[in-house]
């Protein structure tokens, strides 16, 4: 069956940084994938996690950073990453601030991104 999804749900966060979700759990009812769109502001950060979901992000613009056990890895514009459930990790952003797409599998929750 085609859905079509008018427009993404924008979710609060604290911080500045802005979700638009396009497909996931509060967007379509879709709790097997989440597709959203980020801008986080220069200098923005959160609590470390350790999600119960992989989460593959795309950077479109500026430098996201993820802090995990063996170090933090600096993720530019065209490039992407990948974090699998269970690891515990920090994102954060550049100086610049960053937009990116982040896939999340089964779909994100406030519940199962498991935040200190």
């Amino acid at each position: 069956m085609v859905r079509k999804i008018e427009g993404p749900a924008r979710i609060p966060v604290p911080g500045g940084k802005l979700i638009d979700e396009h497909i996931g759990r509060v967007s379509s009812g879709d709790d097997g994938i989440s597709i959203a769109h980020m801008t986080a502001p220069p200098g923005w950060d959160e609590p470390p996690q350790r999600p119960q979901f992989a989460e593959y992000t795309v950077v479109l613009r500026g430098l996201v950073m993820v802090e995990h056990a063996e170090g933090t890895t600096e993720v530019a514009a065209g490039q992407s990453v990948v974090t699998m459930p269970g690891e515990k990790v920090r994102y954060s952003a550049g100086p610049e601030g960053a937009e990116y797409i982040a896939v999340c599998l089964p779909a994100f929750s406030a519940e199962s991104a498991g935040r200190d």
